[in-house]
């Protein structure tokens, strides 16, 4: 085999590898942001509320 087809093909798994693994964590964290929304500001005044505190 020669050294050339090597290097070629290393490029082609790295390439394969990283459009793979864009995808499985893009579909990763969608999935997490359904389960764990973030906090928007109706939710932290609740929390203020919750603690006896008035929000500002």
């Amino acid at each position: 085999m020669e050294w050339y087809w090597v290097i070629a093909i290393a490029v082609g798994v790295l390439l394969i590898g990283a459009v793979a693994g864009f995808f499985i964590a893009r579909a990763w964290f969608k999935k997490y942001l359904e389960k764990n929304p973030p906090m928007d500001e109706r939710s932290i005044r609740e929390m203020f509320r919750q603690m006896g505190r008035t929000p500002t």
